[in-house]
């Protein structure tokens, strides 16, 4: 059974060192709603040199606080492209990362960014204790 959660969360990214065509950040967030929690993690990205918002990112973040009670931790990987301005992005629970009461947590994450205030959506599965 597909479950939903929701919420908001605030983040912090922070530049790390990077040369002219690879980006480094850290990212800090703090979760509320149906995930109670905060997650570290890092992220690379670049852009186009001759095409305007056209840019593409990877991350990974850790995750630990309670999804709907249940309290552990898992980990977030981020796919995310933009064409031309255009965005896509994927952001998936990796596999058999759950730990605690979150083993065996699969889903996605949809964000949302609505007049400068942070939301998720989170689509998961979670084998009954």
């Amino acid at each position: 059974m597909t479950n939903r959660a929701s919420g908001t969360f605030e983040v912090k990214m922070s530049p790390q060192e990077a040369d002219m065509s690879v980006g480094r950040m850290t990212i800090d967030k703090q979760f509320q709603g149906d995930l109670v929690g905060a997650s570290k993690g890092q992220m690379l990205m670049a852009s186009s040199e001759s095409v305007k918002n056209s840019a593409g990112y990877v991350a990974i973040e850790k995750v630990t606080g309670a999804l709907t009670g249940r309290r552990g931790s898992f980990y977030l990987q981020h796919n995310g492209v933009m064409t031309r301005g255009a965005g896509e992005l994927t952001i998936t629970v990796i596999p058999d990362s759950g730990t605690d009461e979150l083993v065996g947590l699969r889903g996605k994450m949809n964000i949302i960014i609505a007049e400068g205030q942070h939301s998720y959506e989170f689509e998961y599965t979670l084998a009954e204790p």
